[in-house]
């Protein structure tokens, strides 16, 4: 056994090492859900409108696409699914049911195996990622008919967690109120649903799948862009759009406004100050703030250059 826990404690050091905050596991599984959910070409956002068979194939798509994204620390497994440090771990993914982590289900030859099991909630916006070694006495003593094992209360109590209950990136269609997402959804056309998207859902994270799924068009991105699209459109209703240039990053830090990622935009409204103060920022030599509720932006937005890393 001591050898078993030293495997297991080498695997959990190089999972910390290649991702210490778990900000590359939560982005992998925000585009597993976009990924499935498909809303480019169905206009679903919800784990309720997949069909049962896409639901049991989530699990292997967090198979590959951890993978994907872990490419130099994740090898193929001889026998399970990856070799991480050496050591042949397999992957299982279970959804969480309300707020109790999932049943994953162990195939035989996991047995006596390091398992990296994964679980978490779109709609609670949270995930974790926990080790255990598979032994037979955390395992139950009933099967299904692939001979497959549930952890027993013991096992569920053993799972060492590395991310325990870690923020999922924000699928803003199912947290915000139904009534506002069924009048942007109504809107016939693309651009104006992206255009009542960004009016509408302001100061918050807006993802490349949320775009995606609200455009239903193969060139959603160009909708949120200056030419032509929603940064161009609502600017003259005092609202910016940040995207993840450098400079609109640095922007929305400065504002208090939430951490722009890879693909992400938030929208904003701006009033225009004085001068410096707790809150502003300088853009294109004046100085701006947030709009408190009920006040009036200033109009038209200031433009935002654009360029990364400028």
């Amino acid at each position: 056994m001591a050898a078993a826990d030293a495997a297991l404690a080498v695997v959990k050091m190089a999972l910390h090492t290649a991702d210490p905050e778990g900000n590359r596991f939560a982005r992998t599984l925000r585009r597993t859900y976009d990924q499935i959910y498909d809303g480019r070409n169905t206009g679903r956002y919800s784990w309720e409108k997949l069909q049962k068979t896409e639901k049991t194939h989530f699990g292997s798509l967090i198979e590959i696409n951890l993978q994907r994204e872990f490419r130099t620390e994740f090898e193929d497994g001889i026998q399970l699914d990856y070799r991480i440090a050496g050591v042949e771990v397999d992957c299982k993914w279970s959804r969480m049911d309300g707020k109790k982590d999932g049943e994953w289900m162990l195939p035989p030859e996991a047995v006596g195996q390091i398992c990296l099991l994964v679980t978490g909630s779109d709609d609670l916006s949270i995930w974790s990622a926990g080790l255990i070694r598979a032994v037979d006495s955390l395992l139950s003593a009933s099967s299904n008919r692939d001979a497959k094992k549930r952890l027993n209360a013991e096992g569920r109590m053993s799972v060492q967690w590395i991310w325990r209950n870690a923020l999922l990136p924000e699928n803003v269609l199912l947290r915000t109120d139904p009534t506002i997402v069924k009048g942007i959804m109504a809107l016939r056309s693309g651009q104006k649903r992206v255009d009542e998207l960004f009016r509408r859902i302001p100061n918050r994270v807006i993802g490349r799948g949320v775009v995606a799924t609200v455009a239903q068009q193969d060139d959603y991105m160009k909708r949120v862009r200056d030419s032509g699209g929603s940064r161009e459109y609502l600017r003259p209703e005092g609202i910016v759009i940040f995207g993840d240039y450098q400079t609109h990053r640095t922007y929305a830090e400065g504002l208090g406004l939430p951490t722009i990622g890879d693909g992400d935009s938030i929208s904003a409204r701006l009033i225009m100050v004085d001068g410096p103060t707790d809150g502003a920022v300088k853009i294109r030599e004046t100085w701006y703030r947030l709009c408190a509720e009920g006040e009036e932006p200033t109009k038209p937005a200031p433009k935002l250059p654009k360029l990364k890393g400028t």
